[in-house]
């Protein structure tokens, strides 16, 4: 696309004689030619030739989240976007100014009114498919509860806009939020944009928990949204789709009443349309009323992986790593120290043997980090989808009793360290809660849906290998 400019991820390396590139999601190793190579240092230096072939040659990185466009201008404004709202109890504060909306009532005991969201600003009419209120407002009703994805179907039904935006009733959209979202529509290509959805300013705790731990945050890292990469989902809180790729896919699958957001986006992935993780536009989503709410939340997120991954088999793995990874971190816990060092030193010399063209410092680097970053995941593991049965082995077996506190307060003590502060290891408790309420969730949907998908790690060789 001509007059893209491009950001690097924060995974970017290129050592050594610089024809040999790093980077991606997840990580990649590109193989440069002199005139591949030359235009990355292009890219790396800001000043990338516009030219359709330069593009096309960029659109490689980009769909390995190397890379992340920008385009100049957006080829929608606010009157191609139509909000669909899914209601059930409550109508949102306010209605987002500049848009045609939708509101679907999902069977509300006591039906909703339009009339009651203070500050309605629309410019549109009503269709004529519900009750109108003459600002651009819609209101459609369901006889009975569906659930939040038909819901957003029976909206999606009743756009005209070439975009629609999805909006959950407790989120709060400042008015700039659209614009950086629609500028990635400038790549055909891009079925899916949303927005980093930050937790509420409030002074309650429970509401600074969310602003540091909601798993709606998914951070100020720009990126492709794909399963198995940095950010594999995103919450149907907010999104800016194309009206017609979301038809073609067939929608929200209504059978879902939680996962279907991720469900959606996997199917757009898998149709061949990209989807985009943008941070430049932020969204409030209100915190839960009580942290007895918060864990219901968290334990019907886990409740829906089962689901999902009998639809998208592979995706929901709690782990995925090396086994030579998984071997060296057994050994550890096992009180083989000699061994595991053994099997992390023997990888390392092995990647150094296999990167012929990658200095012997940055394999090394690599080999370090990959078993790091698996050990985390282990414990992240071990306290989410695993930890019923780790504290079973914990009260069975007194060795396992240290690896076991060790996943449950490892990642907090270093996270401390690194952030010198004390918040960490005073969160902890609460987020080690919070992990277990996802855990339960998931073993509760293991046993309903018959499917172990979610429990199961998936074991990776690395690196994965591209030309260029």
């Amino acid at each position: 696309m001509l007059g893209t400019r491009y950001h690097l991820d924060s995974s970017w390396r290129r050592p050594g004689d610089g024809r040999v590139l790093i980077a991606g999601s997840p990580l990649r190793l590109f193989r440069l030619s002199t005139g591949g190579a030359q235009v990355v240092a292009m890219v790396e230096a800001g000043e990338v030739p516009d030219t359709a072939a330069i593009h096309q040659l960029l659109d490689r990185f980009v769909d390995a989240g190397a890379l992340h466009p920008h385009h100049p201008q957006a080829p929608f404004t606010a009157a191609d976007v139509t909000v669909v709202i899914p209601a059930y109890r409550r109508l949102p504060a306010e209605i987002p100014a500049g848009v045609r909306v939708i509101v679907v009532d999902d069977a509300s005991p006591t039906p909703l009114v339009v009339d009651d969201i203070v500050n309605v600003n629309g410019n549109g009419n009503g269709n004529g498919n519900g009750n109108g209120n003459g600002n651009g407002t819609t209101l459609l009703r369901h006889d009975s509860n569906r659930g939040p994805g038909a819901a957003r179907n029976t909206g999606l039904a009743a756009v005209t806009t070439a975009l629609v935006a999805f909006v959950d009733t407790d989120v709060a959209l400042p008015a700039e939020w659209l614009q950086p979202l629609l500028t990635h529509f400038a790549d055909e290509r891009v079925a899916l944009v949303a927005p980093r959805v930050a937790g509420a300013a409030d002074d309650s705790w429970l509401a600074r928990y969310e602003q540091r731990h909601s798993p709606l945050d998914l951070g100020t890292a720009a990126a492709r949204i794909a399963a198995g990469t940095r950010v594999s989902y995103v919450p149907a809180a907010a999104l800016l789709c194309r009206t017609a790729a979301v038809r073609d896919v067939g929608g929200f699958d209504p059978a879902l009443r939680l996962g279907e957001d991720v469900d959606l986006v996997w199917r757009l992935a898998a149709a061949g349309h990209r989807c985009r993780y943008e941070p430049a536009s932020v969204v409030h989503h209100q915190p839960r009323r009580s942290f007895v709410a918060l864990l219901r939340q968290r334990f019907g997120y886990g409740r829906s992986a089962a689901a999902l991954a009998r639809r998208h088999p592979g995706a929901l793995a709690p782990v995925r790593m090396s086994g030579w990874s998984v071997l060296a971190w057994l050994l550890l816990v096992a009180r083989h120290p000699l061994p595991a060092l053994a099997v992390a030193g023997g990888t390392t010399v092995a990647l150094q043997r296999k990167l012929t063209d990658v200095p012997r410092r940055e394999s090394a680097r690599l080999a370090g980090l990959g078993h790091l970053a698996a050990g985390r995941q282990l414990a992240q593991a071990t306290v989410r989808a695993w930890w019923p049965i780790a504290l079973v082995a914990a009260a069975a077996d007194r060795r396992a009793r240290f690896p076991v506190a060790a996943a449950f307060l490892g990642p907090a003590m270093v996270d401390a360290a690194r952030s010198r502060s004390l918040r960490p290891l005073l969160d902890a408790p609460l987020v080690t809660a919070d992990q277990m309420a996802y855990g339960a969730g998931v073993w509760a949907g293991v046993v309903a849906e018959r499917e172990v998908g979610p429990l199961l790690p998936s074991f990776t060789n690395w690196p994965q290998r591209n030309g260029g």
